[in-house]
C-alpha cells in the first residue's frame, strides 16, 4: 500500500506505455504537463522523463512547481572532499572483497525474494542497479554463479571509475586520498 505501493503500479503502466509510442512521445506528453521540466530534461533521459511524469500524476503538481523557487543562498562556507583513493589496485580488491561478502551474507537470497514478487522487471531503476542487475540476470539463466560474481565486480570497477572521473572534474573538491596513512 501507500505511496510505494501506487508508484511500482504507476511506473509498471508508464513504462509499458513508453515502449510502444516511444520515450520521444513521453517527453512531448511531459511538455504538454510541464513545459519548464521537459526544457531541463533530455528526451533520451528516461529515468527522468519517468519520475517528472510520476511526480506530476501522483500529487495533481508539475515537477517545476513543486521544485519551486530557487534555493536560498547557503549561509556557511562549504567544503567539498572527495575521496579518491590514489591505488586502484587496492580498490578493485576491496570491490572483491566487498562483492564477496554480499554474497555470502544472501544478496542473492534477497533478488530471488524480489523477483518471486512478481511486480518488478528489468526496466526499473533499482533492478539496472550495479549487482541486481547482474544477480537478476543470473537467476534468469544467462550465466552461472561465477560469471555474476566476476560480471557484478566489473560493474561495480566501470562504476567506480565514472564516479571517480566525475570526483576528479568537481574543481572546488579537496581531493583526500582514504587509503593514506593517516586518513
Amino acid at each position: 500500500g501507500g505511496v510505494g505501493g501506487a508508484l511500482l503500479g504507476r511506473r509498471g503502466r508508464w513504462a509499458g506505455g513508453a515502449r510502444v509510442p516511444g520515450w520521444g512521445a513521453s517527453h512531448a506528453r511531459l511538455a504538454g504537463l510541464d513545459p519548464g521540466a521537459a526544457t531541463r530534461i533530455r528526451a533520451a533521459d528516461t529515468q527522468r522523463i519517468q519520475r517528472a511524469l510520476e511526480v506530476i500524476a501522483l500529487s495533481g503538481k508539475p515537477l517545476s512547481v513543486q521544485q519551486g523557487t530557487p534555493p536560498q543562498r547557503f549561509g556557511y562556507r562549504v567544503l567539498k572532499l572527495a575521496l579518491i583513493p590514489a591505488d586502484r589496485a587496492t580498490l578493485h580488491e576491496r570491490i572483491a572483497l566487498r562483492m564477496d561478502a554480499m554474497l555470502g551474507q544472501g544478496f542473492l537470497a534477497e533478488v530471488e525474494n524480489l523477483r518471486g514478487r512478481g511486480d518488478l522487471h528489468t526496466d526499473l531503476p533499482a533492478l539496472r542497479a550495479v549487482g541486481y542487475r547482474q544477480a537478476w540476470q543470473h537467476l534468469h539463466g544467462e550465466f552461472d554463479a561465477a560469471q555474476l560474481r566476476d560480471r557484478a565486480i566489473f560493474a561495480t570497477r566501470q562504476l567506480a571509475k565514472r564516479q571517480l572521473t566525475w570526483l576528479r572534474s568537481e574543481l572546488d573538491a579537496r581531493a583526500l586520498d582514504p587509503l593514506a596513512p593517516g586518513h
